[in-house]
């Protein structure tokens, strides 16, 4: 089905659209050492196994106890180590569930809000607070089942009372997460509402979502959304990360080129034109081009 831009549509609202299509920010997304999907990182450009900061990594994701991570996490509080270092701990500590961790992100949080916490140089402090959003969101997870959060996310997308951490722990839901998104995906006539969705959609590694995801990047304008839209159904393909979204990929890419799709040179970023940037992102966050990892996977 597709849907049109009506001339009503002003440049302001597809500015907004495309604004709207990056990424949910301060929520770590990351995977490292896992045979069957390719090596993805947001934090670390071409991260490589076997390299130290692979090895940073595989420690914080490694750790079975919150002990370790709390003091990195304020170390990044303090300006003594790198941002995304404290983040990808404060992830660690979400997966853990650990029931203790709360108040340790409720006092966090209140010190952030009343300002008590000196900022390092050209930080916001508050830029934490979807990584805490998720560690309590994870541990409400634990007790209440994917349901329960699944139920209480879907009437906030559409006014976008949701961040980052809602995002991140969507991504792991089962409980036909996926599903209920895609379907109102589909059926939403607001481009808008479309983009909140494919945001959260891009989350997630479920497969089942390699055919919408590939349409999207072949044609966002079927579905009435600006071409940049692409990058997050690029990326969602990534993420998920298999031989077959790969795959997915490869083909959706030629078939947009040949649609010339994304040959508008205003598309472009820098020296590269649409394709060619995205080709970087990819290369920048698995550390090898599409076809190096489709001969490297399996299904």
């Amino acid at each position: 089905m597709t849907i049109p831009f009506t001339a009503r549509r002003s440049r302001f609202t597809i500015a907004l659209l495309v604004a709207t299509a990056t990424p949910l920010a301060a929520q770590v997304q990351i995977r490292l050492g896992d045979s069957a999907h390719t090596l993805y990182s947001e934090i670390h450009e071409r991260l490589r196994i076997g390299t130290p900061a692979a090895d940073s990594v595989r420690r914080i994701l490694g750790a079975k106890s919150s002990r370790a991570l709390w003091p990195i996490a304020h170390d990044m509080l303090e300006g003594k180590i790198d941002w995304n270092v404290g983040l990808l701990a404060l992830t660690r500590i979400a997966e853990l569930r650990e029931p203790r961790s709360l108040d340790s992100v409720l006092a966090w949080r209140k010190r952030i809000s009343n300002d008590e916490i000196p900022p390092p140089p050209a930080t916001n402090l508050r830029d934490v607070f979807p990584v805490l959003r998720a560690i309590q969101l994870e541990l409400e997870r634990g007790r209440n089942g994917d349901l329960a959060l699944l139920n209480d996310l879907l009437p906030r997308i559409p006014s976008g009372y949701y961040d980052g951490g809602d995002a991140w722990v969507f991504g792991r839901l089962g409980a036909g997460a996926t599903d209920s998104v895609a379907r109102r995906f589909l059926e939403t006539d607001d481009p808008a509402l479309r983009i909140r969705y494919l945001n959260l959609l891009s989350f997630s590694r479920d497969t089942a979502l390699i055919p919408l995801l590939a349409r999207i990047y072949v044609a966002p304008d079927s579905f009435a959304l600006p071409p940049k839209i692409g990058t997050r159904a690029s990326d969602g393909l990534v993420w998920i990360g298999t031989r077959r979204s790969l795959l997915a990929l490869l083909d959706a890419r030629a078939r947009a080129r040949a649609r010339g799709i994304y040959a508008d040179p205003q598309l472009g970023h820098a020296d590269l034109d649409f394709l060619g940037n995205d080709s970087s992102q990819v290369v920048s966050r698995t550390g090898k081009w599409l076809t190096e990892w489709v001969d490297q996977l399996r299904d």
